[in-house]
C-alpha cells in the first residue's frame, strides 16, 4: 500500500473518531450547562476558529507542501529554515492576537453580542494561541514527510480530553453562573490542545533528523526566500478559510442583533441561538464525514482523469461521485426528519432544537453534494472560483439572517432559513461552475429514484416509530433507525442506484459488503 493511499485512510478513519467525538462532547456540554451555556459557548466558538484561521495564516498546508519538496530533494536544511521561520512567524501573530483578543473581548461581549457574559468564554480562548501557533507547524511538517499518524492521533487524544475535563469543570464552575460554566468548557478545549501539542512535540523529538534551536535566529535571519515561498503557498489557502470563518464570526452577531429588532431579549436570544447552533447543527453536520471520504476516494480519479484530458471519463466519475453523495446523505436526512424529537430528547433532555432539524434536514442532502463538487473544483485548479462561490453564499446567508430573523413571524427560525439559504446557494454556484468547465448532465432518472426511495423509507419509518411507542425512548430509536437503513438499502439496491463495481473500488469497503446478501441484489 502506498503512503499516500495508507495516509489517506488513516485521515479518514481519524476524522470519523474525531466527528464522533466532537459530537459526544457537544452533547456533554449540552447536558450539563443546557440551551443557554451552549449558547454562550457557541456565540464564541466562532472566535475561536477565527483566532485559529488568523494564528495558522494557511501555513500548515503550505509547509507541508515545503516540506515534501525538500524532503524529495534530500535537503534537510531547507526543512529547519522551513520549521524555523513558521514558527517565528505564527509565534510573533499569537504575540499580537493574545493581548488584542483580551483587550477586544469586552467589546465584543458589550456591542456585537449582545449579550455581556459572552466575555467570560471570550477571554477563555486567549491562551490556545500560542499552542496552536506551534501545534499548527509541527502538523503540517508531519504531513510534508507523509506521516500521518501524529496529526491523526493528536486529534484523537484532543477530543478525549475535551469530553473528560468538560463534563468535570462545567458541573465545578456551574454553581457560579451559566457563562462561568461556558468558559470552563472553552478552558477544556484549550487543554485538549495543550495535551495534544505536548504529543506532537514528544513525536517530533524522537523523529527529527536535526536540532531546531541550533542557530535559530541566524536561520530566520537567512529565511527571507523561505518565507516569500511559504507565503506564495499559504495566503491563497488562507483566503478561502477566511471567508467561512469571518462569516461564521458575525454570524451569532447578525442573529442576536436580528432577534432584538425583532423584540426578544439578549438572554432568551441567546438560549435560541445554542438550541439552534449547539442541538440541531451537529446534529445535522455529523453525516457529513461520509461525503468526506467519498470525495476523498474518488476525487483524485477525477483529476487523473482530467489530466489525461478524458472528459468522458472525468463526467462518468463526477456523477458517480454526486450519486454517492446523495445516496448516502439521503439516509442520513430520513433518519433525522423522522427521529428529530426522539433522538433530541434521547441526546440532550429535550425535544427543543427538533423543529429547525424538520425545517432544514430536507436541504442537507444539497449540502452533502456541496463538499464533492469543491473538491472537484480544487481537482480542476478552480480553487479561485471555490473561494468567489463561498464569499456570494455567505454574505448572502447574513443578509437572509438579518432579513428573517429580525422579523418577529420568523424569529430563531430565520436563521435557520438564512443558513440554509447561504448552503444551497453555495452549492448551486459549485455546480454551476463545474458545468462550465464539464460538460455533464445530472441523470434525473437517478434523483427521481432517490427521492422514491427517501419518501418511502420516511413513511415506513413514521410508521414503525408510532407502533414502537410503547417501547423505552432509546429501543425506540434503534429499532425505527435499524428498520429505516434496512429499507433504504434494500432499495438502493433494487433501483441500481449503487452497483457492485463500484463498492469494489472502496478499500475494504468492497471485500466486505461482497460478503452480504444484499450484493447479490446489485449484481
Amino acid at each position: 500500500m502506498s503512503k499516500f493511499v495508507k495516509g489517506a485512510i488513516i485521515l479518514i478513519l481519524a476524522g470519523f473518531i474525531t466527528r464522533i467525538l466532537g459530537f459526544i462532547n457537544r452533547v456533554v456540554i449540552a447536558r450539563v450547562i443546557g440551551e443557554e451555556g451552549v449558547g454562550l459557548y457557541m456565540m464564541a466558538f466562532p472566535t475561536f476558529i477565527l483566532v485559529i484561521t488568523l494564528t495558522q495564516l494557511g501555513l500548515p498546508v503550505a509547509i507541508s507542501k515545503c516540506v515534501a519538496e525538500a524532503e524529495a530533494q534530500g535537503d534537510k536544511k531547507k526543512v529547519k529554515k522551513i520549521l524555523v521561520v513558521s514558527l517565528a512567524t505564527t509565534l510573533s501573530l499569537s504575540l499580537i492576537f493574545t493581548p488584542a483578543l483580551l483587550l477586544l473581548a469586552p467589546v465584543l461581549s458589550d456591542l456585537l453580542f449582545t449579550d455581556p457574559r459572552t466575555i467570560y468564554p471570550l477571554m477563555a480562548i486567549a491562551p490556545v494561541i500560542p499552542i496552536i501557533a506551534i501545534s499548527s507547524v509541527i502538523r503540517g511538517y508531519f504531513q510534508g514527510r507523509q506521516n500521518m499518524k501524529p496529526a491523526a492521533l493528536s486529534q484523537v487524544i484532543e477530543q478525549f480530553v475535551r469530553i473528560l475535563l468538560i463534563a468535570f469543570m462545567t458541573k465545578a464552575f456551574m454553581p457560579y453562573g451559566v457563562e462561568y460554566a461556558a468558559a470552563a468548557a472553552m478552558v477544556a478545549s484549550i487543554m485538549g490542545e495543550l495535551v495534544s501539542l505536548i504529543y506532537l512535540l514528544t513525536m517530533f523529538k524522537l523523529k527529527k533528523h536535526f536540532r531546531v534551536r541550533k542557530k535559530f535566529f541566524q536561520s530566520i535571519q537567512s529565511g527571507k526566500d523561505t518565507f516569500g515561498e511559504l507565503m506564495s503557498v499559504a495566503l491563497p489557502t488562507l483566503g478561502s478559510r477566511m471567508i467561512g470563518s469571518v462569516s461564521w464570526f458575525f454570524e451569532p452577531i447578525v442573529v442576536a442583533h436580528s432577534l432584538a429588532l425583532a423584540g426578544v431579549a439578549a438572554q432568551l436570544a441567546t438560549k435560541q441561538y445554542g438550541a439552534l447552533t449547539g442541538f440541531a447543527l451537529p446534529l445535522l453536520f455529523l453525516p457529513s464525514f461520509i461525503t468526506y471520504a467519498l470525495s476523498t476516494s474518488l476525487v483524485p480519479a477525477i483529476s487523473e482523469a482530467n489530466s489525461l484530458n478524458n472528459r468522458k471519463l472525468v463526467e462518468s466519475r463526477l456523477n458517480q461521485t454526486l450519486r454517492f453523495s446523495y445516496v448516502t446523505g439521503g439516509l442520513s436526512v430520513v433518519i433525522l426528519f423522522v427521529l428529530a424529537e426522539p433522538l433530541m430528547e434521547a441526546m440532550y433532555g429535550s425535544s427543543n432544537g427538533s423543529d429547525f432539524i424538520k425545517v432544514m434536514a430536507p436541504f442537507f442532502v444539497i449540502y452533502y453534494v456541496q463538499g464533492p463538487l469543491a473538491a472537484v473544483l480544487q481537482a480542476l485548479d478552480m480553487a479561485r472560483a471555490a473561494m468567489y462561490n463561498s464569499l456570494f453564499g455567505n454574505l448572502a446567508k447574513l443578509a437572509t439572517i438579518f432579513l428573517l430573523a429580525s422579523n418577529p413571524k420568523f424569529g430563531i427560525m430565520g436563521a435557520a432559513l438564512g443558513m440554509v439559504v447561504g448552503m444551497v446557494l453555495v452549492t448551486f454556484l459549485h455546480y454551476f461552475t463545474v458545468l462550465k468547465t464539464i460538460q455533464f448532465s445530472i441523470n434525473v432518472r437517478e434523483l427521481i429514484k432517490v427521492m422514491a426511495t427517501m419518501l418511502l423509507t420516511g413513511w415506513f419509518g413514521g410508521l414503525i416509530l408510532g407502533q414502537a411507542h410503547s417501547l423505552p425512548l432509546v429501543l425506540k430509536i434503534i429499532v425505527a433507525t435499524l428498520v429505516m437503513t434496512c429499507l433504504y438499502l434494500l432499495l438502493v439496491g433494487m433501483l441500481g442506484l449503487v452497483k457492485k463495481e463500484e463498492t469494489d473500488r472502496i478499500p475494504y469497503i468492497g471485500g466486505f459488503l461482497s460478503r452480504l446478501t444484499l450484493i447479490q441484489i446489485i449484481k
